[in-house]
């Protein structure tokens, strides 16, 4: 570059988002400690008030190959709102995130 030039990037909130996400699904093996991402299912949202972002992941299909779908009273949003964080950096060393079964996060839900 120049000197005393700025290259800038400007992005909307739904860019934002797709930025967030896309950088989730890109490092997914590495932040949920995956051996590999093929077959994974993800779900993903943001809270923009509270500035939140929640990302989640299960196999989505078992060892017939039949789909493994995340039930629909599996709110993501009440499951954003009811969860504490799992880590103040995604950039911290070791593990970040929280296992939960289907079971679990129904409960949390209700």
């Amino acid at each position: 570059m120049k000197d005393k030039v700025c290259r800038i990037i400007k992005i909307d909130k739904d860019a934002l988002f797709e930025f967030i996400y896309e950088n989730f699904i890109s490092q997914e093996e590495v932040l949920l400690d995956l051996k590999s991402s093929v077959g994974i299912s993800n779900n993903f949202d943001i809270n923009w008030e509270t500035g939140e972002f929640i990302f989640m992941a299960h196999n989505g299909e078992d060892a017939d190959e039949n789909i493994i779908s995340l039930p629909k009273d599996i709110d993501i949003k009440k499951i954003m709102e009811k969860i504490p964080a799992t880590t103040n950096s995604v950039f911290n060393p070791g593990k970040n995130y929280k296992d939960f079964t289907f079971d679990e996060l129904s409960k949390i839900v209700k």
